[in-house]
């Protein structure tokens, strides 16, 4: 009986942990898009330009980067637990200030606010996932974790933009800020499923690669963790061109009704989630990683030149975005393993911080990029953009990869 017990118990406490840390990193995600599927909105009720409305974006992913960094030696000193639910915190205080804004400026504060808030979740998650969740279920945590990320993009202009159309902006970012809200309750009925030892902390990871020497700031001198940081810039340059402006450079290329537009972000992200799905079985083979990665984006990036320079139907222009969405999901999996695989014993929290900040980064460079080519008339130029970055993103693989087995070799 014990012995057929011990491995349901397993399975349980494992797949309530990869739920609720799923359920957290879908709000972040969503909580990411709280403003861009209102811009059409906001960029009337403040009379301000997308590059300004970009530079909101901005101003969260440098906030956001700043405290990922850091929010990734506090997971490894504190637990990720009471980091977890300050960011959700943080995040539901965000929706609620957007929702009050008289002016520009304060969106731009309440942005300072969110980005400080959704800055926890990488070194969070991962260390929680890492530390929790068996060796052999780790892929699948992973796809898990990304799928909920992508759900949670997908509601965000779901949910919005009816209420915004039945309502108004301000009451659909109060309902926002009521459903963060109502995650925080449930983790922290949950809470206990969310407590990581500290001194548990310090064993080494199983997979991961060897303690680099020089103390805290010792994984700073490998450099796969500079490569998948690289990774993660680029990720983020092209997805943050689909989130922003994507969908409306489709609608005025292509003649899209404004309704298809609106959906087409929420069809790229569910889409990507289905390719997660997919992408959480391929990764059982470590050593595909890169194949997976190249092939995800190359498809990804196919489909972007087509949807910027193809005369598209505008009906076709939604299930190109789920085909795009699909590709980039497959990849998403092999991508959060080649982190893992680059991450060096006790360093969990940190590497993660580091490199997701990659992500951050990207996003607040890339608002600015995309928007004054909205704003000069060449939406073409934003599809070439994401193209074009997706394209290095297969480059950016591999030099992972060979930067590891250099190292490895080199230390044989």
């Amino acid at each position: 009986m014990s012995t057929l017990t011990a491995p349901a118990g397993a399975l349980r406490r494992d797949a309530t942990v990869i739920g609720l840390v799923g359920l957290a990193h879908g709000i972040s995600h969503f909580s990411q898009l709280l403003l861009a599927p209102l811009f059409p909105w906001l960029k009337d009720a403040f009379a301000v330009s997308y590059t300004e409305l970009g530079l909101l974006m901005t101003i969260f992913f440098v906030v956001s980067c700043a405290v990922q960094a850091l929010s990734g030696f506090w997971v490894d000193r504190y637990g990720p637990r009471p980091i977890l639910f300050t960011g959700l915190s943080l995040l539901a205080l965000a929706a609620f200030g957007f929702a009050a804004s008289e002016s520009y400026a304060m969106l731009a504060v309440f942005s300072v606010v969110a980005g400080t808030g959704n800055g926890v979740f990488h070194p969070a998650d991962f260390t929680l996932l890492n530390r929790k969740v068996q060796q052999s279920r780790l892929g699948h945590a992973f796809s898990v974790h990304g799928i909920t990320g992508s759900l949670g993009w997908a509601l965000a202009p779901a949910m919005l933009v009816p209420l915004t159309l039945s309502f108004s902006w301000r009451v659909a970012l109060v309902a926002a800020g009521v459903l963060i809200c109502a995650v925080i309750g449930l983790l922290w009925l949950k809470r206990r499923h969310l407590t990581v030892d500290i001194a548990d902390a310090a064993r080494p990871v199983t997979g991961a690669a060897p303690a680099a020497a020089g103390g805290d700031l010792g994984f700073l001198t490998i450099p796969a963790v500079w490569m998948c940081f690289a990774f993660f810039f680029f990720y983020a340059v092209a997805l943050s061109g689909v989130q922003a402006f994507a969908p409306e450079a489709a609608r005025l290329l292509h003649d899209v009704p404004a309704h298809l537009a609106a959906i087409c972000l929420t069809v790229y992200m569910v889409s990507a989630a289905g390719g997660m799905v997919v992408g959480g079985f391929l990764v059982s083979d470590p050593a595909r990683c890169e194949r997976v990665v190249g092939i995800g984006f190359g498809a990804a990036s196919l489909i972007a030149l087509v949807v910027g320079f193809a005369d598209v139907p505008a009906l076709a222009v939604p299930v190109l975005f789920g085909a795009m969405g699909f590709g980039a999901g497959i990849a998403g999996p092999s991508r959060d393993l080649l982190v893992k695989r680059s991450a060096p014993d006790n360093a969990t929290g940190r590497v993660y911080g580091v490199v997701y900040s990659g992500l951050d980064i990207g996003q607040a460079i890339a608002p600015l990029v995309f928007g004054s080519l909205m704003d000069s008339h060449r939406p073409a130029q934003v599809w070439l953009g994401i193209a074009l970055v997706q394209g290095v993103l297969i480059v950016s693989a591999f030099n992972v990869r060979r930067v590891r087995r250099t190292v490895v070799v080199a230390a044989a």
